[in-house]
C-alpha cells in the first residue's frame, strides 16, 4: 500500500519525571532521536513551563517530532510524523521511550496521504506494548 507519511501517535506513562522536567535534557534527547531515525533537522523550538512541562518540535524535511510532558505524572505524549521512504519513525519511538525509560508505551499508526480514486484518505492502526525499559528496583 502507497503512502505519503507515517504518523505515530505515543503514549508513555511511567517515565522518570526530572527527565521529563529538563527542557535541555528533553530537547536533546528529540534531536538525537530525530537523527538516529535518519531525519533531516531543519529547525528545533522547545519550552518550560512554570511550575513543570516542557513541550517542543524537531522541524524536520520529512515533517515533525514533537513532545509534551507532565512530569506530575511520569507521562509523555510524543508524535513522529514522516514522509518519504528513508526516516523510520519507528526507531525514533524506541529511542525516546528507552531513554525515557517509559514502564508502558502505548502507540497508535496511522498511515497517511494514501491515493485513492479522487482523494487521500488514511488508515488507523492501535498496539499496546508494555516495554521494560524502567530501572529494576
Amino acid at each position: 500500500m502507497k503512502t505519503l507519511g507515517v504518523h505515530i501517535i505515543v503514549e508513555l506513562s511511567g517515565c522518570q519525571a526530572n527527565f521529563l522536567d529538563s527542557v535541555e535534557k528533553i530537547k536533546e534527547l528529540m534531536i538525537k532521536a530525530a537523527i538516529l531515525a535518519n531525519a533531516h533537522i531543519k529547525e528545533a523550538v522547545f519550552h518550560k513551563f512554570d511550575p513543570v512541562g516542557v513541550s517542543g518540535v524537531v522541524v524536520i524535511a520529512e515533517s515533525h517530532i514533537s513532545i509534551h510532558t507532565w512530569p506530575e505524572y511520569g507521562y509523555a505524549a510524543v508524535d513522529i510524523y514522516t514522509c518519504g521512504e528513508s526516516t523510520d519513525p519507528w526507531k525514533a519511538c524506541e529511542i525516546v521511550a528507552e531513554e525515557l525509560k517509559a514502564q508502558s508505551v502505548y502507540v497508535t499508526q496511522i498511515n497517511r496521504g494514501i491515493p485513492t480514486e479522487n482523494k487521500f484518505i488514511h488508515t488507523l492502526h492501535t498496539t499496546e506494548e508494555v516495554i521494560g525499559y524502567a530501572e529494576s528496583t
